[in-house]
């Protein structure tokens, strides 16, 4: 860090900040952080505790009824919660005022805090003041963002492994293991004429190897957060009129997208969010893809492979009725050598026009009959 950087960052966290903790707008309860060396000395100015209590003499992790006054004005009963440094979630003196939820007694303590000088906190200036101090690492402040954004059970337990250590110790205990290796081999330097060992060679290479494992699993578990974190992009791809959207609203169980016997009704991409297993999958209900004159079908074409470029699951249906099993073996062929790192399921669908015995026949991933609601696996 440069000295610039640490002395501009050295200013920044010198000053209080306050933020509003709970999400924006009207509700039952509000929480209003002020975090600084000014905390507490701020929220005694403004706080009157119903028993005559005085604030900077309380212990760490009490909670206190009072009002926020600004004068001889009362603006709101609240609870004040304080936690002293460093055993506060940033390191610093810390006050949570929780108040009622309206916008207005918000803005009111807000500001009546700002006019006692303190500043509006920044987006993460919190977490970053609790990554100064030492209160988390790189990864669990990262973490702390994908908590509050998680969506399914999935992203929610990787942010809370993450926040709690996670590859963080693991990383820590082999680190210290490694520096120990390095202080006895520079001994041996230091003994070299004496050719003596003081670290063990087959110690050192099992260790080597272990850190070898854990920057794999990191680099390979990247890619795997990264899709449980923002969802499985999947696309459903076919010729038009093979059931795309009637596919699509089955699964997310409500009339989504507009189905008829029209071939090409669908023109532009629609999408939605289903949750599977605790696993966030986005669906994509794509154009079909044909030869056509018509400037718009054409567009909505063009999208279907953009969306199959940022898809990792492509699901290509076929019509049973006019089921030619060379060109689908050939249509399947082509999609793999196009997009070889993607996961590709053929999906044949209104079966209910065929026989069992033609269905039988059938050697594809899935085959199923919506207008029945049957599906199976072949």
């Amino acid at each position: 860090m440069s000295t610039f950087v640490a002395y501009i960052l050295s200013m920044i966290l010198n000053d209080t900040i306050v933020a509003l903790a709970s999400p924006s707008g009207t509700g039952a309860i509000a929480v209003i952080r002020i975090s600084g060396k000014s905390a507490l000395e701020i929220a005694s100015h403004i706080f009157q505790s119903v028993k005559n209590k005085n604030i900077l003499k309380q212990k760490t992790h009490t909670i206190h009824l009072g009002h926020i006054v600004d004068g001889a004005k009362t603006i709101d009963q609240v609870l004040l919660s304080i936690f002293k440094n460093p055993n506060s979630y940033t390191g610093e003196d810390t006050v949570e005022i929780s108040c009622h939820g309206s916008t207005f007694i918000q803005q009111q303590i807000i500001q009546l805090i700002l006019r006692q000088g303190a500043r509006m906190a920044t987006a993460g200036e919190f977490t970053l003041r609790a990554f100064v101090n030492g209160k988390l690492d790189l990864s669990q402040a990262e973490a702390v963002a994908d908590l509050i954004a998680s969506d399914n059970e999935a992203s929610h337990q990787i942010a809370i492994q993450q926040m709690r250590g996670g590859f963080s110790n693991e990383i820590g205990k082999l680190r210290e293991e490694l520096l120990n290796f390095a202080s006895l081999i520079e001994l041996e330097l230091d003994f070299a004429e004496e050719d003596v060992e003081f670290a063990d060679r087959t110690q050192f290479h099992e260790l080597i190897n272990r850190i070898e494992l854990v920057l794999k699993r990191l680099i390979d578990s990247f890619a795997v957060g990264n899709v449980i974190k923002n969802g499985i992009p999947v696309a459903i791809v076919g010729e038009p009129n093979v059931g795309k959207s009637t596919l699509l609203n089955a699964l997310l169980n409500e009339e989504r997208a507009i189905v008829s016997d029209i071939a090409g009704t669908t023109r532009d991409t629609i999408e939605d969010e289903l949750v599977i297993n605790g696993i966030g999958f986005r669906f994509i209900d794509t154009a079909g893809i044909r030869e056509t004159q018509d400037v718009v079908e054409s567009i909505g074409i063009k999208k279907t492979f953009e969306k199959i470029e940022q898809a990792q699951v492509v699901l290509l249906l076929q019509n049973a009725e006019e089921l030619e099993i060379q060109n689908l073996k050939f249509e399947i062929e082509k999609l793999k050598n196009q997009y070889p790192l993607k996961v590709i399921l053929t999906i044949i669908n209104k079966t209910d026009k065929l026989s069992d015995s033609e269905i039988s026949n059938l050697k594809f991933s899935f085959h199923l009959s919506q207008k029945q609601n049957r599906h199976r696996r072949t």
